[in-house]
């Protein structure tokens, strides 16, 4: 075939045009580039996916779903999502409202009759599914985890003993993250359907949008590809502590994979499961910004200035976090499901890659102070390890994550090791660091208490509520001392 040179030249312009621009990487190279970085640090280990309004854009799985065997993750990998588990739960609610089976300002004494008629008769559904009903959650008793957790329980026993305790405050006067309340919702659930939680959630919801790889984890089951849950400390990786999978209940109980879960966010563009109506009220804010199941909340990137309107929830289990991030303007979602209890990171993460979608460069991570600290916590007083903290923040600033989890992380795993003097020392420390973030005093409350002290436990927890009005964890800890929360003296002592 004989080529005419103008035609010829025609082409190689047209292919010079077409050839990519030297170091422009494609977004989801950007993507996998920066969840690696996360990785090599052990701050992620599990599932991605990342889609906007065309589709996937990247999924991917990171790590090993099982150290044991050295399983991969992969996208198709099974992992409890803990409380992102509670739009489900909400879903189905809604979905017997639109049915005419249920009403929001329904009473909780006329939909489970054997409740307490004295707080039932207050707490109204919608004050279980925006967590304002006042009835204490059952994860902040004392010694719940380590007395109770391992335990199976029938749903009406859990929620007598349980679920329904004295009302903290007065049902929609103020926000306190309810995992009870949500536990009874399933409960609920089961009355009006005359089905097993499971079952409803399954048929309304899983069947429905085809989330072949979603269901409610129960651990007897020989379930394929499903992550087993790890917890890093300083020697490694360890198994995290058994969990029965009845305690969370419809508060946390379900599993599923990146992959089922951009189903499920694509299904709320549509009318598939719920009206509109209806299903916006699941967006609206109410208190602290929750709606039902879900918090609606800004976004800024990391270029300090773009700001996303996003809706999401997280989640944490023995071994698990989870992570959902919706941008509904944008039809955007970032999916982050992490078997190594890595939730300190996931909002982070899930920032940088929302960074690198909108053309943001996103912030590299760092190190985290706790876990360079860490390795020289068995072989130094605590007064070295708190001098090597202030030595490494005054010449290194900006190599380590110094963020105030990070010191609390490292105090309470003293906490837990018994080491309760130096937990004390580092909560002090972190509270001279942040000297406006009342849950540090709460945590130093909380140290106190456990060594005995409880003056100034009480003085702390006081502080905490100065700094942050209504604290749950800080008024209960107040309630079962018999101290009132305000007392002339607020200032912390050290």
């Amino acid at each position: 075939m004989n080529w005419n040179p103008v035609r010829l030249l025609s082409v190689l312009v047209a292919l010079l045009l077409f050839v990519p621009v030297a170091g422009a990487a494609p977004k989801p190279q950007e993507l996998d580039r920066l969840v690696t970085q996360y990785h090599q640090l052990r701050q992620f280990n599990g599932a991605v996916l990342v889609a906007n309004d065309k589709g996937v854009l990247f999924k991917k799985g990171y790590g090993s779903a099982n150290f044991e065997w050295n399983a991969p993750n992969t996208p198709d990998t099974k992992f409890r999502l803990a409380s992102v588990t509670k739009q489900f739960t909400a879903m189905v609610i809604l979905q017997l409202v639109a049915e005419g089976k249920l009403q929001l300002d329904d009473p909780l004494a006329k939909l489970l009759p054997d409740y307490r008629q004295d707080t039932g008769s207050r707490v109204t559904l919608t004050h279980l599914l925006n967590h304002t009903s006042g009835i204490p959650s059952y994860t902040s008793a004392p010694d719940f985890f380590s007395k109770v957790s391992r335990n199976p329980y029938k749903v009406t026993d859990f929620v007598k003993q349980f679920a329904s305790g004295d009302l903290e405050f007065e049902p929609g006067s103020k926000f306190a993250y309810n995992n009870s309340g949500y536990f009874l919702l399933g409960a609920i659930i089961e009355r009006v359907t005359g089905k097993t939680y499971a079952q409803a959630v399954q048929e309304r919801i899983f069947d429905k949008l085809g989330m072949k790889n979603s269901g409610y984890d129960v651990y007897a089951t020989v379930l394929p590809k499903r992550a087993s849950g790890y917890e890093l400390k300083p020697e490694g990786y360890i198994n995290a502590p058994y969990l029965d999978m009845s305690i969370p209940y419809a508060a946390g109980s379900l599993y599923s994979t990146v992959e089922d879960l951009y189903l499920w966010d694509r299904a709320l563009y549509t009318d598939t499961l719920l009206p509109e109506a209806l299903k916006q009220k699941m967006f609206t804010p109410g208190l602290e910004k929750y709606g039902f199941g879900w918090t609606i909340e800004p976004m800024k990137l990391q270029d300090d200035k773009t700001e996303l309107a996003v809706v999401t929830h997280s989640g944490g289990i023995n071994g698990f976090s989870t992570r959902i991030y919706r941008v509904p303007a944008s039809r955007e979602v970032v999916i982050l499901l992490d078997n190594t209890s890595r939730g300190d990171k996931l909002k982070e993460l899930s920032n940088g890659l929302f960074s690198v979608l909108h053309g943001i460069t996103p912030r590299a991570p760092r190190p985290g102070i706790r876990e360079t600290l860490s390795a020289t916590l068995d072989k130094a007083p605590v007064a070295e390890v708190i001098a090597r903290y202030r030595d490494l923040k005054a010449k290194k600033a900006d190599a380590y994550d110094f963020s105030e989890g990070q010191l609390n992380g490292l105090g309470y795993q003293f906490l837990r090791t018994g080491r309760v003097p130096d937990a004390i020392e580092i909560f002090k420390l972190n509270v001279e660091m942040f000297p406006k973030n009342g849950n540090l005093y709460d945590s130093l409350g909380e140290a106190y208490l456990a060594h005995g002290d409880k003056e100034r436990a009480q003085v702390n927890y006081r502080k905490a509520l100065e700094l942050e009005p209504g604290m749950p964890s800080a008024e209960a800890a107040l309630r079962a001392m018999g101290t009132p929360a305000v007392a002339p003296a607020s200032k912390a002592i050290p």
